[in-house]
């Protein structure tokens, strides 16, 4: 199954997430290898918020992922949000119709 997490950022993060940033992309990278984290990334023009794209069969391997974040350790994410995406055009979708 599809998940997407949604972080939302303080004003700041990119004057802030220096220090904590290797960690983070190394969290990230491990769950890539794993095969759970599929894309990853800021928005931006602001960067003010991310999403990442997992596919795996529990929302407890997302909020795992949160719950280890340096980044959310850190205080630079001020909200998330997990969403199960019913994928249905792509290649990698989960439920074609």
């Amino acid at each position: 199954m599809h998940f997407l997490l949604f972080y939302d950022y303080v004003p700041d993060v990119l004057e802030r997430r220096g220090p904590l940033r290797a960690a983070h992309l190394q969290l990230a990278r491990a769950a890539q290898q794993r095969g759970e984290l599929i894309l990853g990334g800021a928005l931006a023009d602001p960067v003010d918020s991310a999403v990442l794209l997992f596919d795996c069969d529990s929302k407890s391997v997302v909020e795992e992922f949160v719950r280890n974040d340096p980044y959310v350790q850190g205080g630079l994410v001020t909200r998330w949000r997990i969403r199960p995406w019913t994928t249905v055009v792509g290649a990698a979708a989960k439920a074609r119709v």
